[in-house]
């Protein structure tokens, strides 16, 4: 039979034993999270979804109706025999020049006459008019039957916010709605500017001035 002794040294080596079990399980048990019992917190690492892709950066294109920067009005050097008050018309490279004299201008986009329309000659400014109205001329209807045979002024009006008649002819420098047209060939043979820069050259000339139409740029 054993001792009591023997019996002490049994039981401690035995508590012993469970103790260090206990103490060997206790690290991995301690990574466990109890918000998710089925797994480590690893697993729930390795299970969240991988953060999205940024999208790609759209291309913003010029929106419509902005006018090219090399159609804004500005002031440029201009070297003209010319009288200073003169409009030069420089339709290959859809220009407006307003001659200041001393070697300068204020150029304006604008435009010019499609395929089959365009014209040269000296007018002068017979009439001007805000807001005009519009009535297409016969030869206009006749070719494009659709129009309407009058539209009253207004900013619907194709005529835009100002009209410089030239001469008794049917044609006039006047505004567009239609910024994207400045520097294009689009008319029956007007001239447009955007309404600003109508307006703008409307105010600095009068009844009277003198219009050159070139269809070939001054040498």
């Amino acid at each position: 039979m054993l001792s009591t002794q023997h019996w002490r040294l049994a039981v401690s080596a035995l508590a012993a034993t469970i103790l260090c079990s206990a103490q060997a399980s206790a690290g991995p048990l301690a990574m466990n999270d109890p918000n998710f019992p089925f797994g480590s917190i690893f697993q729930q690492v390795v299970r969240e979804p991988a953060p999205q892709a940024m999208p790609e950066e759209r291309v913003t294109e010029e929106p419509a109706g902005v006018v090219q920067e090399r159609f804004r009005r500005q002031l440029v050097n201009y070297n003209t025999s010319e009288a200073p008050g003169t409009i030069v018309i420089d339709t290959p490279n859809t220009y407006l020049y307003l001659v200041l004299g001393n070697g300068r201008a204020v150029r304006y986009g604008i435009g010019v006459g499609r395929e089959g329309f365009t014209w040269s000659g000296v007018q002068s400014i017979s009439k001007k008019s805000e807001w005009p109205d519009w009535t297409p001329p016969p030869e206009m209807l006749e070719r494009q039957p659709y129009l309407p045979r009058f539209m009253a002024g207004g900013p619907g009006n194709p005529l835009g916010a100002r009209a410089m008649y030239l001469g008794t002819t049917v044609y006039r420098i006047h505004g567009t709605n239609r910024p994207d047209t400045i520097g294009t060939a689009v008319s029956s043979g007007c001239f447009r500017l955007v309404n600003r820069d109508v307006a703008d050259l409307y105010d600095r000339v009068p009844v009277g001035t003198k219009v050159i139409i070139r269809q070939k740029p001054e040498l």
